[in-house]
């Protein structure tokens, strides 16, 4: 059956969650290829229209959470700043109107975003084990997600990838993670947007933000700084549990939110489906109020 295309929002900001897994047996992402990895996704963050929400980036695959912006979101003259940035102080831009708008819409596209991050990436591995081939498997996944509520879920969920893996205990203690990031970095440069989705938040300042968000993981995954015996009640057991192992909802639920988030995109995308019936929002056990465009066995 062939696949449905990409669903992309068009105009105006959207957030994905992305992530992209190797065509390679094993974790071939050691220490010093995750630090490379960073460092590509990092510079193409500063070239493309995005906002990194989030990442985390494993042995053998990485996550993002980026709100990719529009293509008339930059001035001419942030236009060029990029253009330094990507093809290097050498090269003299002599940019037509023409090239201008083939730009614009090249780095407002998530596609071409993470088409920039997994070339680089795979030339950089090639080289250095001098071998040939494709490093990526399959085309890389992507879930619109709503802000507010769907969004903060879908970023802890991505931050306790280390933790369902059992490399750490506490999330911020894996370096290539954002909350590993913020920990270890001081967010470098500022390169991770600390927008976490909910309206609370916004009177807060960034730090104040992070302590939210960091305690709001914690809670997810029944992390205490203290420990206790105190036994858990079964759907606070249940909602542990959901970040706790693989969700398919957030890797591969197509659109995940409200029940009108979803109602809306099936709406805008209706042309791409095989069957147009309206769809109706999937209830995801765990995640009170929040639904999938799709019904994904676990």
């Amino acid at each position: 059956m062939p696949r449905i295309p990409r669903l992309l929002v068009k105009g105006e900001p959207a957030v994905y969650h992305v992530m992209s897994r190797t065509a390679l047996d094993g974790f071939v992402l050691q220490n010093p290829e995750k630090d490379r990895l960073l460092q590509i996704i990092q510079q193409m963050s500063q070239v493309f229209f995005v906002e990194v929400l989030g990442f985390c980036i494993m042995g053998n695959h990485f996550h993002l959470l980026v709100r990719m912006l529009p293509a008339d979101f930059y001035d001419d003259h942030e236009m060029l700043r990029r253009f330094t940035i990507y093809y290097g102080p050498d090269i003299q831009p002599v940019v037509t109107e023409a090239k201008l708008k083939s730009l614009r819409e090249k780095w407002s596209s998530l596609s071409e975003y993470m088409k920039e991050i997994k070339q680089r990436f795979s030339r950089y591995y090639n080289k250095k084990h001098d071998r040939r081939g494709y490093f990526w498997g399959d085309r890389f996944k992507s879930v619109i997600v709503e802000k507010g509520d769907t969004l903060i879920n879908c970023l802890a969920y991505i931050d306790l990838n280390p933790v369902r893996a059992g490399i750490c205990k506490k999330p911020e203690e894996y370096p290539w993670s954002s909350l590993g990031y913020h920990a270890h970095t001081g967010n470098n440069k500022g390169f991770l947007s600390t927008d976490f989705g909910l309206s609370d938040y916004q009177e807060l300042d960034d730090a104040s933000r992070l302590i939210s968000y960091r305690r709001f993981v914690y809670e997810k995954a029944g992390i205490s700084e203290i420990k206790t015996e105190a036994p858990a009640h079964a759907d606070t057991e249940a909602k542990i549990s959901r970040f706790l192992k693989r969700t398919r909802y957030f890797t591969d639920s197509t659109v995940i939110g409200t029940k009108e988030f979803i109602a809306n995109a099936f709406s805008q995308f209706s042309e791409h489906f095989r069957y147009r019936q309206r769809k109706r929002p999937i209830p995801i056990k765990g995640l009170a109020g929040i639904y999938s465009l799709k019904r994904l066995s676990e």
